[in-house]
């Protein structure tokens, strides 16, 4: 069966949405999956097309469009029935920040990044026996060090060390803040990169690796919902969640 993806590309130009966009099409359609890119938010309320995807790739930072509670909601559904959700930087943790439910779906929301681009700190792998970060080593990187405020459910893959540069937060002392992880929601598969802040980070072998992987990572997940007759039933709820 054909699989599709949908890239949503767009947001604050200074992360390059364009590059990241082509890059991740390009992996992709080499990988045979079906690519189609949208410049408009609009199209995560279209339940029905959302529901056919395996693969959803948010490049979207920022955006400051007051778009209510339950404006996710189809994304929320079909993430839960399987839909795949990959992403990375600002592009996916970074994005609608007005938006509660859709921090939930992806694990965590950005707080800062203390020293700005060209910010010397090390991706350290910490679990080694996921299929996402098998083999691949420690890497130091140059760019912006996400500090995020990260849900404890993710399952993580890797972390960086704070604090690289003082600031207000220096006076808590070290602390390991989670850079890759994954996460279930519902049926659907989550993956995460804080790597991206332009799009030559990912020329770092390490860095592209695992973000290829954890991309088809992701869009496995709706092969085996298909596949067992999974849906988002199970999951819905009529209590308020948000």
């Amino acid at each position: 069966m054909k699989r599709n993806a949908l890239i949503l590309c767009g947001g604050w130009d200074g992360h390059e949405p364009k590059l990241i966009t082509a890059r991740f099409k390009n992996f992709l359609e080499a990988e045979g999956i079906e690519v189609t890119v949208s410049e408009s938010i609009q199209v995560l309320q279209d339940k029905e097309r959302l529901m056919e995807l395996d693969l959803f790739v948010p490049v979207w930072t920022m955006g400051s469009e007051a778009l209510g509670y339950g404006f996710f909601e189809p994304l929320l559904e079909a993430a839960g029935s399987g839909l795949g959700v990959a992403g990375c930087h600002g592009g996916m943790c970074d994005a609608f920040r007005t938006s509660v439910e859709y921090q939930f779906l992806t694990g965590a929301n950005w707080v800062s990044h203390p020293g700005g681009d060209g910010t010397k700190y090390r991706i350290t792998i910490v679990n080694k026996s996921h299929p996402i970060a098998q083999g691949i080593p420690d890497f130091d990187v140059s760019s912006e060090q996400y500090y995020l405020h990260v849900d404890p459910a993710n399952e993580v893959l890797a972390t960086t060390r704070f604090p690289t540069v003082r600031w207000y937060h220096s006076a808590n002392g070290e602390v390991d803040v989670p850079q890759i992880w994954t996460r279930k929601w519902g049926h659907g598969r989550v993956f995460y990169n804080a790597l991206g802040h332009h799009n030559d980070v990912f020329d770092i072998p390490e860095a592209w690796e695992l973000m290829k992987r954890g991309l088809l990572w992701a869009a496995e997940g709706k092969r085996i919902a298909r596949e067992q007759g999974l849906s988002a039933d199970e999951f819905k709820t009529d209590k308020g969640m948000y």
